[in-house]
């Protein structure tokens, strides 16, 4: 039988850090921004077919996983 004092107490907090949110918080307001774009003037014009899509994948497929995939750092540690 193990000894209960050699076990090693895991202290778990939130998965996510306040630049984790920032990171999720910046993604969402460019994909808010990319859907805007993608509303405004003709089809064929450059909001439209240049600019939302450029704004759509660097929200979706950048900042999002960035925001998840960032480790927060350890308290006590610069």
């Amino acid at each position: 039988m193990a000894n209960p004092k050699s076990k090693k107490i895991i202290k778990r907090g939130l998965p996510f850090g306040p630049r984790n949110y920032i990171f999720l918080g910046i993604g969402l307001v460019i994909i808010l921004l990319g859907y805007l774009a993608l509303m405004q003037g003709p089809v064929n014009s450059f909001w439209s077919l240049t600019l939302a899509p450029i704004l759509l994948v660097l929200g979706y497929c950048v900042i999002i996983p960035i925001g998840i995939l960032l480790k927060s750092k350890p308290p006590g540690t610069t």
